[in-house]
């Protein structure tokens, strides 16, 4: 029964806010009042006790609303929030919806809820609360959070999302402060055995036993396997044993699905939490002539999850390393069972020496620290001297020539991804400014941002965060000038003929780069190429070379990269780090000033090893590889900062690896779930304190007494220093640059 609504008129007035306590900030939540606090956002309301004859009921109250009449995605029900909402608190948002159709069914389709802003400087922005798949048969709870970064003159949520012509019902909203929940203590791996493969008769000694063919396929154990361990097992176990495996394997015919392997249940043998390397020889059976490569995957199902172990491509019958990593982080409810996987069916499949072992990532530390002093620090010698260019007379009673050195900040460049409404959060760039030298823009620079309607170009968001950089006097890496992958296109440049498409292309990159010559230090000119070929299938094989020259010649200071994912997890065969050397040479080839490799580090449960693998790889090249988009994810803050922390030590202690850009760090602006290392409100958790802690220990300071030759020795990270010398008859302090270089670097300083 409806009972009356209308459309929205305007927003209120900013007020001072009243939204820290536990009060729903919602007016009315569940009408009781009728539609009082709330209006229609481009369309009409209606309240209603029951629809289709009493098919439809009320959730939880007596009430709901219908936004009926909807004419665009955007239409739906809201509420102005703007007196009642504080900014730089965290509000947790749940409402329940339903959809509805005068005529027929609808479809499940997506409902959002999203706070639209007008700040005080007159900027609109949209900010994404929550999401879920809705339909027409059952209320659902569509829940998430919400912050505020701006002072703003208006304020509203409202629920959004269905094609035109259906109805979105509202039964209830609540938004309150978001109460913290204590962070969870470490997890307890004391009992733990580091190293220990939980893979049962992995050496096959005694036949098949603890194996079992998944699916009507058929096992059994042959002679000609290698008889050493793979690599990337060997270094993280550290064996000196030259011979561990004794040359069996299982090898599996009558294989009628790609799914089809040997599999073992090791439910009982995981503890949660815990990182374990995926490590085995793998090969394929004869195929015939020009058999198509094949992908191998250890994978492990945990009750109905899958989870990628390790994945290769076998493009020929020679036995291949597969390597990965996995991490189960809730009690599963029911089994856990690992298995080989992947090859066409009919395909033979061969496995050795399958390890699956708890990988100890502490005890990597120590011969990081070795490898880091090699590649990120330099011998100095602060050679003191008088006003005459003669030795200082040493007094030893009074202490003879003392020198302080303090190193002001490191030279590696380690940055992170930064929005446009970050910067109406002074904690967040407070702590952006205090901790990262390089930037790069989430969406800023991207081309579906700037211009998103054809001819409609707007810079103005990523003008405001390249002044930000320039005044702090930081790097930044332009990301990113195209987008390869089909559903990162905007729809308008997907409608354009071949040749409107052409000229599209030439006026991106005029405008862009002409724009912002010499500002931009990098750019990431075809974003993740490995996984998608938009521009490539509609413009020619020549199109990508042709981006990099254009974009060469249009700002030739700029480094040019190639930037993808998933290549340093060996986890993807579209993305092993040969297929990335192939298009990189490839493009090369065709003329291309390629600069830069581009590894995303979207990394999860990393393992030192399996990454250095990776880089050691890439190296080859002769180019510099940066790390341009780390985030590691793990619902427990110690975990996140381990995986933190094996990222950024093997990047350090690699001597190809240029730089560090995290992909944000700030609760809300991250493209992952658990990934944050300081919370919504500013609260920096265990993984933050993990990067400050490295950020520390890659600072060098000394402190000591000159020799008898006026010499004071140590060898530092690469950066800029402070020194302070104070000899028996005056004092001198001078600042210094320690840069990449193998011969001492002597700094003569006159007393």
């Amino acid at each position: 029964m409806a009972i009356g609504g209308d459309v929205a008129a305007g927003l209120g007035v900013v007020g001072d806010g009243a939204g820290a306590g536990d009060d729903n900030i919602i007016l009315n939540p569940e009408f009781d009042d009728g539609l009082d606090n709330w209006a229609g956002n481009g369309c009409k309301i209606e309240l209603h006790d029951a629809l289709d004859d009493g098919k439809v009921l009320p959730a939880n109250g007596k009430y709901f609303v219908a936004a009926t009449g909807r004419t665009d995605t955007w239409n739906g029900v809201q509420q102005d929030v703007t007196a009642r909402m504080q900014r730089k608190l965290l509000y947790e948002a749940t409402a329940t919806v339903r959809l509805h159709a005068a005529a027929g069914g609808v479809a499940p389709c997506e409902v959002r809820a999203t706070l639209g802003v007008q700040t005080a400087d007159g900027r609109q922005q949209y900010l994404g609360v929550g999401r879920s798949q809705v339909s027409d048969k059952e209320w659902v709870q569509l829940q998430g959070k919400i912050l505020l970064n701006s002072t703003v003159a208006k304020a509203s949520i409202y629920i959004e999302g269905p094609p035109a012509g259906v109805d979105v019902l509202l039964d209830s909203l609540v938004v309150k402060h978001a109460q913290k929940a204590p962070p969870a203590p470490a997890p307890d791996f004391e009992k733990l055995e580091y190293g220990a493969n939980i893979i049962q008769n992995s050496n096959l000694d005694d036949g098949l036993n603890g194996w079992f063919p998944l699916g009507p396929c058929t096992l059994s154990v042959h002679d000609g396997a290698p008889r050493v361990l793979p690599p990337m097992a060997r270094e993280s176990l550290a064996l000196d044993d030259d011979e561990p495996l004794n040359g069996k394997h299982i090898h599996v015919t009558n294989r009628t699905q790609t799914w089809m392997g040997p599999a073992q249940i090791v439910t009982d043998k995981l503890t949660l939490y815990a990182t374990y390397q995926v490590s085995a020889w793998v090969r394929v059976g004869a195929q015939a002539s020009g058999g198509a490569p094949q992908t191998i995957n250890v994978a492990v199902a945990v009750d109905s999850q899958w989870l990628n172990g390790g994945q290769v491509l076998a493009r020929d019958e020679r036995w291949y390393e597969v390597g990965g990593a996995f991490r189960v982080e809730a009690k599963p409810a029911t089994r856990v069972m690992v298995y080989v996987q992947g090859p066409d069916a009919g395909v033979d499949l061969m496995v050795a020496g399958l390890q699956v072992f708890p990988v100890d990532r502490k005890a990597r530390v120590k011969p990081l620290r070795r490898l880091t002093d090699k590649v990120r620090r330099r011998d100095v010698v602060v050679k003191v001297t008088g006003s005459d260019g003669g030795a200082v007379k040493q007094d030893p009673a009074g202490g003879g020539v003392e020198v302080r050195v303090r190193q002001v900040s490191n030279s590696f460049p380690l940055g992170s991804c930064i929005m446009r409404t970050n910067m109406d959060n002074e904690d967040f760039v407070d702590f952006f400014t205090k901790n990262f030298n390089w930037a790069v823009f989430g969406n800023e620079l991207k081309w579906y941002w700037t211009e998103p309607q054809r001819g409609q170009v707007n810079y103005g968001d990523a003008d405001d965060l390249l002044r930000l950089c320039s005044d702090h006097g930081m790097g930044v890496r332009g990301h990113c000038i195209f987008w390869e992958v089909d559903n990162a296109v905007q729809q308008w440049v997907k409608t354009l003929s071949a040749d409107d498409l052409s000229a599209a292309v030439k006026s991106r990159l005029t405008g862009l780069l002409t724009r912002y010559k010499g500002k931009f230090r990098h750019y990431d000119v075809n974003n993740e190429m490995l996984h998608g070929s938009f521009y490539q299938d509609k413009l020619g094989k020549d199109i990508r070379a042709a981006m990099f020259r254009t974009a060469g010649e249009l700002d030739p200071d700029a480094l040019l990269f190639v930037n993808d994912y998933n290549v340093e997890s060996m986890c993807d065969t579209r993305a092993t780090p040969e297929a990335y050397i192939q298009q990189i040479v490839g493009l090369q080839e065709q003329g291309a000033p390629v600069g830069g490799v581009g590894l995303q580090g979207h990394v999860s449960n990393p393992v030192g090893p399996v990454i250095r693998s990776a880089l050691d790889r890439l190296a080859v090249l002769g180019l510099p590889i940066w790390f341009t988009e780390v985030d590691v994810s793990s619902a427990n803050e110690h975990v996140r900062a381990d995986d933190l922390e094996a990222v950024l030590r093997e990047a350090y202690a690699h001597p190809a690896v240029e730089g560090v850009m995290l992909w944000g760090f700030w609760e809300l602006f991250m493209s992952r779930d658990d990934a944050h290392l300081v919370d919504a409100e500013g609260r920096v958790n265990e993984a933050g304190r993990r990067l400050l802690q490295l950020k520390r220990e890659w600072l060098t300071h000394a402190h000591g007494h000159a020799d008898d030759n006026g010499e004071f020795r140590f060898r530092g990270h690469h950066g800029e220093y402070h020194v302070d010398v104070t000899t028996p008859t005056g004092k001198a302090s001078q600042t210094f640059t320690v840069d990449k270089d193998d011969a001492p670097l002597v700094l003569n300083i006159k007393v």
